[in-house]
């Protein structure tokens, strides 16, 4: 993390590479926040630091003007409901973090291993080995499992083998034991970073069930709210930013970027706006500044 920037004009603290379901690798999505006038970067890939680790070494003799975050983006339950927590400015070699991040490999290979299973049924063999081949070294998925399906000729298109197979409620639809919420919330406090509820609006939530899920999330020790997701409506955000001051949560924004797309967000956000507000960058620089005066 570089000296302190503040205040930020453009931050991105959600994007994707190639490490997880992003299309583009770590560099090249360093390389496209610096042109885009990012300020401050998190790469938050699903359930793994890979991204943000390959990043690293080339941040350090290229990107110093930039400020890089560590990040992941953790899947865990709560009420019966998959939700994500971003996890921000954490230390990725923590005993509690590398412990969840392989929990949750494993949970995500146990998953794939029931998705070939029910498609082995329907007389799609090999999807397993396929859908690795596909990944590489990426977090394994459906959407391996849709890129498999197409080369087979098995489905016209991703969208078509969801739609089909793979999609809610479909054959390929297999829900993952992922880790509760609270430990969720503890692995990245445990690693001093920021937990943040990452596109609080995709959940579709009635308003009081948002409520009741930021006041399980705040007696946790969760502290940010994602108050900027990818492409939404100024009514939302004000609606967001006047959700995490009454739980006295520091706002936080990002793209959600994966890869390009006519109609998806690019990399970076507008925080102007914000500098009146408690931000999660801000929390994390006093923070470090705090860690650095205490060291000396």
């Amino acid at each position: 993390m570089s000296p302190s920037l503040l205040p930020y004009m453009i931050v991105d603290l959600h994007t994707h590479t190639n490490a997880s379901d992003g299309s583009l690798s770590p560099v090249e999505l360093l390389s496209r926040a610096q042109a885009a006038g990012v300020q401050c970067l998190a790469i938050t890939d699903h359930d793994t630091v890979a991204g943000h680790l390959a990043a690293a070494a080339y941040y350090t003799q290229n990107c110093s003007e930039m400020c890089l975050l560590s990040g992941i983006e953790f899947s865990c339950r709560w009420a019966a409901t998959t939700v994500h927590v971003l996890g921000l400015g954490m230390d990725c070699d923590h005993s509690a973090m590398v412990a969840g991040i392989s929990r949750l490999g494993q949970a995500r290979l146990d998953r794939a291993e029931q998705i070939a299973d029910r498609l082995a049924s329907r007389g799609f063999a090999g999807a397993l080995g396929g859908a690795k081949k596909v990944a590489g070294s990426s977090q394994l998925g459906r959407p391996h499992f849709a890129t498999w399906m197409v080369s087979q000729g098995h489905a016209r298109d991703i969208e078509d083998a969801f739609s089909k197979y793979l999609g809610a409620g479909k054959l390929g639809d297999v829900k993952a034991y992922w880790p509760e919420l609270a430990e969720v919330v503890q692995w990245v406090r445990s690693a001093g970073g920021i937990a943040v509820v990452a596109h609080p609006l995709k959940y579709k939530f009635t308003r009081s069930k948002l409520r009741r899920l930021l006041t399980h999330f705040v007696d946790c020790g969760g502290e940010g709210l994602e108050v900027i997701s990818g492409r939404q409506g100024e009514q939302e955000r004000q609606e967001l930013i006047g959700l995490a001051c009454s739980f006295d949560l520091a706002v936080s924004a990002g793209s959600d970027f994966h890869r390009d797309s006519d109609y998806g967000p690019r990399i970076g956000v507008d925080v102007g706006f914000m500098h009146a507000l408690d931000t999660v960058w801000k929390r994390l620089d006093e923070r470090r500044l705090t860690m650095a005066g205490q060291v000396a």
